[in-house]
């Protein structure tokens, strides 16, 4: 996989039509929870490979955490993208697509996306099931961001939304991994409820393929977790999400 230019570049030497807003996007992409900055790989440019099927993957910073072992995964079998920043919640998902293919799929930007997807693997729920006061995780006194509800409402038009930009590809959706008892904006158990409405949602969509994370990490939780009552994971459960990821995705392309 050729990184041709990290995404601070990428802003200001090839794609100097971006707003100031969109900058700061990418520059602190997930915000204060993990404060990953713009300047990592995860969200370096990537050379587009023409005779290599192209994926794109949108998730919240547990996927942005296992993105690099998708691509080793994936080295010489897929162009591997991602979205340009954390993925948020289930309302957010629509905004941050359009915002990002408007950009580029812009004829006049050089090196822009000439290209269709072949594969989509998509997770939202983990900023859904949190509980914020003033713009920090507060499950004592903070709201939570999506209602049982409103997620299943956001799934289904994201899944719309997803048919129409890109009606040939294969598209895989990602349960959420497991919340850790002592997390403090989020409840230990809501994943698997919140995991239960989006499988309702996905029988209507049979020709979706599930990558059900949340099973696969339960038993290994205490293990791969980054700490304790930390809803993110060490190197070796980065690693083994990016593993099966990139065996999800390869298991489409390869159909």
């Amino acid at each position: 996989m050729n990184v041709k230019l990290n995404i601070k570049q990428l802003l200001l030497n090839v794609i100097p039509l971006l707003s100031a807003s969109l900058l700061s996007s990418f520059a602190y992409a997930e915000t204060a929870e993990t404060a990953e900055t713009a300047e990592t790989a995860e969200f370096a440019f990537v050379e587009n490979n023409q005779k290599l099927p192209n994926v794109l993957i949108y998730g919240d910073s547990i996927s942005i955490h296992y993105t690099q072992a998708v691509r080793a995964e994936l080295e010489g079998k897929a162009n591997v993208y991602r979205l340009y920043l954390n993925g948020g919640d289930s309302k957010s998902f629509i905004p941050k697509m359009t915002k990002m293919h408007h950009k580029m799929q812009d004829k006049k930007l050089a090196d822009g996306w000439r290209f269709n997807w072949d594969v989509i693997h998509f997770n939202v729920g983990l900023h859904d099931l949190k509980y914020t006061h003033n713009r920090k995780l507060d499950k004592v006194n903070g709201q939570q961001i999506s209602s049982f509800s409103d997620y299943e409402k956001n799934l289904r038009a994201n899944i719309q939304y997803l048919k129409q930009l890109a009606p040939n590809a294969k598209l895989i959706f990602a349960t959420t991994t497991p919340i850790p008892e002592g997390e403090a904006g989020r409840v230990a158990g809501d994943a698997a409820k919140y995991n239960d409405v989006a499988l309702k949602v996905m029988q209507a969509y049979p020709e979706i393929h599930i990558n059900d994370l949340y099973h696969f990490t339960k038993p290994n939780h205490e293990k791969w977790w980054a700490a304790s009552g930390n809803v993110h994971y060490n190197s070796l459960g980065r690693k083994a999400h990016g593993k099966e990821v990139a065996k999800h995705i390869y298991s489409q392309i390869k159909q």
